[in-house]
């Protein structure tokens, strides 16, 4: 059974972005190393300092050794408004070892979710610990203001693949139809897991 913080994707005005590199020296890039193959994020840690701390302790502690990307979501089969496109992963049934994390919005870091950008998935504000997504295309529906949340506090963006977006869309078309607990993720729950073998620093 995938954990609760499945409906964080559930209830999943392009903002005017500053320039979130303009503290690349600040940021951390991390390789996440899968089954499908490796990808390369840079977290924004000066944009979003909450989120990307919390996620940090998470890699440094080897909490995402053995993890996975066990739901994908598709504009053919995606039951939210607007529809997105996005692959979801993170600890799934294990508990996460820390609490959650207060909820940085877009309208605080200035991160859209724009393609190839990571951000985790929620239910209610406040709720977000351990698990993730990867935006596949421009999903705006998932910025602060908009209605893919009832509550349009969006979710937080913390980061972007810089390296193998390739893998992202290859994990984002493997097949499934595996059970689900919800009618709303029926057709989203990977039939085999892409396994996260590891996350570490780049740097």
């Amino acid at each position: 059974m995938i954990r609760k913080t499945l409906i964080g994707l559930f209830s999943l005005t392009l903002l005017s972005q500053p320039n979130i590199f303009a503290a690349h020296h600040l940021n951390v890039n991390l390789v996440m190393s899968t089954s499908e193959g490796d990808i390369e994020i840079e977290l924004f840690t000066e944009q979003a300092p909450v989120t990307t701390s919390n996620f940090l302790k998470l890699v440094d502690g080897g909490h995402f050794d053995g993890s996975s990307f066990y739901r994908v979501v598709t504009y053919d089969n995606d039951n939210g408004n607007p529809k997105i496109e996005v692959i979801q992963g993170g600890l799934g049934d294990r508990e996460s070892p820390f609490e959650p994390i207060a909820h940085e919005t877009t309208k605080e870091s200035g991160i859209s979710h724009t393609d190839g950008v990571i951000s985790m998935a929620r239910g209610e504000v406040g709720t977000a610990s351990s698990e993730f997504f990867i935006c596949i295309g421009d999903q705006a529906g998932l910025d602060y203001g908009n209605v893919r949340n009832a509550d349009e506090q969006g979710f937080a963006a913390f980061g972007k693949v810089v390296e193998g977006m390739d893998v992202v869309r290859k994990i984002n078309g493997l097949p499934a139809d595996a059970p689900s607990d919800s009618d709303y993720t029926k057709g989203q729950i990977l039939e085999e897991p892409v396994t996260i073998v590891s996350v570490r620093r780049a740097d």
